[in-house]
């Protein structure tokens, strides 16, 4: 485990409360209680973690956590929350369905990472179980590369290998992904103490594992064998990379509301927009300008429901004479995309204009110029209208929708942020030595 890590749980208090724990894109997978938050959580750190805690601290990314006056109170709350967002992790524990484990055939002469539905006695470590197949195909993916474990299904023994023919041309061995026990360069004790490491991975023992891989490098340079001690290195910073990316922070009530009450706007919006899948990166556009004057315009982006600030752009408009917003809507829109292709850039999930269909067939009319397909609708402000490129009528949803209210503020601030840059510019035209 880390040092920044271990400094984050330093900050944690030893008092009862419920922790919340989250995956890479903030998505909530496991709600628990404590009477001691620092202990509770410490021991999914530590050297002894069961297959649950394992289980979750794969997916996991982010922790966050509510203080709470007894462990009374701590169940309450935790019971509210989990019966309000239902996390995947929380609902694993009661159903019967025969999730995956991982299995690290142990046994063999050459051990493999492979899934299975059923834990028997074969003298193989399994792993799990996990209810999210996607982020465990993830991890074992890079396991094997990682740790450089032959992914093929051969069956072999270190006295019969298989024949030359069938494996020579495997791109894992070419490429040396692989330690090519089947062609005989590695023999089956070597193999064994080359991956064992992924058993100390796989059961959560970061610090055992950091400080084993430390002394193996200083061991390996020293004695001038700097090649494999630039590949223990390598493993030493993905593996503190990778840790470092649990967060610790501890969070009130209302801001669990919050976090609640925006992924449900995310969703709704999912649903009623019917898009594939939930918009959790959306960017809105706005112009603004005085009978043509100073014309400018602004595009916000909105991650998971919150104002991503550093990501916020201005736009001097170039090609556009006049007061035109259709023509300035298209220019600013094929400005963004086409920058963000051209640095291969992650698109978002949804755009917001304002406005209404002119200024949407205008920004169509840009993205299709860059052959790009995101999906894309404009929010008229008179009745709240909501168009798409695809629908004849405008969609009007419940003022007191969630995705409404999510869309409005996406608006409303792209609005501002358009007119704080026109004023600017004002002042500056108006009083040029300011």
């Amino acid at each position: 485990m880390s040092e920044y890590k271990n400094k984050k749980l330093e900050q944690v208090p030893k008092l009862p409360g419920v922790y919340i724990m989250r995956d890479g894109v903030g998505n909530i997978i496991y709600i628990g209680k404590a009477k001691s938050l620092k202990d509770r959580l410490s021991s999914y750190f530590n050297a002894d973690i069961d297959s649950k805690a394992t289980s979750i601290i794969t997916a996991m990314r982010k922790i966050d956590y509510i203080l709470c006056t007894s462990e009374r109170e701590a169940l309450i709350i935790e019971r509210q929350l989990i019966n309000n967002i239902k996390p995947y992790f929380n609902s694993m524990w009661k159903d019967d369905k025969s999730y995956p484990y991982i299995k690290f055939s142990v046994g063999e002469d050459f051990p493999r990472l492979v899934f299975t539905r059923k834990k028997i006695e074969d003298g193989s470590l399994y792993f799990g179980p996990y209810p999210q197949l996607f982020y465990i195909k993830k991890l074992v993916r890079w396991l094997i590369k990682f740790f450089k474990i032959r992914p093929c299904k051969l069956n072999f023994t270190h006295g019969t290998l298989p024949e030359e023919k069938k494996v020579k041309s495997c791109i894992y061995y070419h490429t040396e992904m692989c330690y090519a026990p089947c062609m005989g360069k590695v023999m089956s004790k070597e193999y064994k103490s080359k991956i064992k490491d992924v058993e100390l991975f796989l059961n959560g023992k970061f610090k055992k594992l950091e400080e084993k891989w430390q002394s193996r490098m200083f061991t390996l340079s020293s004695n001038m064998h700097y090649e494999e001690a630039k590949e223990i290195r390598d493993r030493l910073y993905a593996l503190q990379n990778m840790s470092e990316r649990v967060m610790i922070n501890e969070i009130s009530q209302d801001e669990i509301n919050e976090s609640v009450q925006r992924a449900d706007s995310i969703n709704e919006l999912k649903n009623v927009l019917r898009l594939k899948n939930p918009p959790a990166i959306i960017e809105g556009f706005d112009n603004s300008n005085i009978q043509g004057a100073n014309a400018v315009a602004s595009m916000v982006r909105f991650h998971n429901g919150i104002a991503d600030k550093k990501n916020y752009r201005r736009f001097k408009i170039k090609t556009v004479k006049g007061a035109d917003d259709f023509a300035t809507m298209r220019e600013v829109v094929f400005r963004r995309y086409s920058s963000l292709i051209r640095k291969n850039e992650k698109l978002p999930d949804l755009i917001l204009i304002d406005g209404g269909k002119g200024q949407l067939s205008a920004a169509v009319s840009a993205l299709e110029e860059l052959q790009v397909n995101i999906p894309i609708i404009s929010l008229a402000k008179k009745n709240e209208e909501i168009f798409s490129p695809s629908k004849d009528k405008a969609l009007v949803l419940s003022k007191h929708s969630e995705a409404l209210k999510l869309l409005q503020s996406i608006r409303d601030e792209s609005h501002r942020f358009a007119i704080t840059y026109h004023r600017h510019l004002r002042r500056k035209e108006m009083f040029p030595n300011k």
